[in-house]
């Protein structure tokens, strides 16, 4: 079932929470492209000194202050792309950076049923880090501000059958990468399973 807006309309760092477990779909042409939220970061408001929008709206973070449900895609040294998801009420900033994703599984015409190959050890391909999830689901900057509660091009699903991922299961640290934001960096904001 495709996540609706009141899902991304509540809380950021129960949004963060909640997004794990469930399936990021990509669709490109007849090619689908689907892997578990494994990893998520949150960003509330502007007081936060790690978000985009402690500087206020600006032409790149409009979308953020938009509605719930809504890609914020971005490029980090004019190389990667990073896919956040709007979250809370229009003109609050707030958003969820999908930072992690596993069990890759591909759907095609011409191979119907693709799974990831294994790294050595057995274990499945882990995309750990929002710049590889960018480039191996091909989100850029087309996708920005594109409304993830439709059925195409790029959408969330919640597993059919099956619960929410247990709060003990779920770790909780620092966000990567945002030494530069005072206090902020402090913030037990990343929420990832392991």
């Amino acid at each position: 079932m495709v996540l609706g807006r009141r899902f991304y309309q509540k809380d950021t760092l129960k949004v963060a929470q909640n997004l794990l477990g469930c399936f990021l779909i990509r669709q490109i042409g007849k090619k689908k492209v689907k892997g578990i939220i494994m990893e998520t970061e949150a960003y509330i408001g502007e007081d936060d000194l790690a978000s985009h929008a402690s500087k206020g709206k600006t032409p790149r973070t409009e979308i953020m202050y938009g509605e719930a449900g809504h890609a914020y895609v971005y490029m980090v040294y004019g190389v990667y792309h990073c896919l956040n998801i709007v979250t809370e009420n229009k003109n609050f900033p707030a958003a969820v950076l999908i930072r992690g994703v596993a069990n890759i599984e591909i759907n095609s015409k011409s191979n119907p049923l693709f799974y990831s190959p294994p790294l050595k050890g057995g274990e499945d391909i882990v995309l750990d880090g929002p710049g590889k999830l960018c480039k191996f689901f091909k989100i850029n900057r087309k996708l920005n501000d594109w409304d993830l509660t439709k059925r195409e091009k790029l959408w969330i699903e919640k597993p059919s059958g099956k619960s929410a991922i247990a709060k003990k299961d779920i770790k909780k640290s620092k966000r990567v990468g945002v030494d530069y934001a005072g206090k902020c960096k402090h913030y037990l904001w990343r929420f990832y399973l392991g």
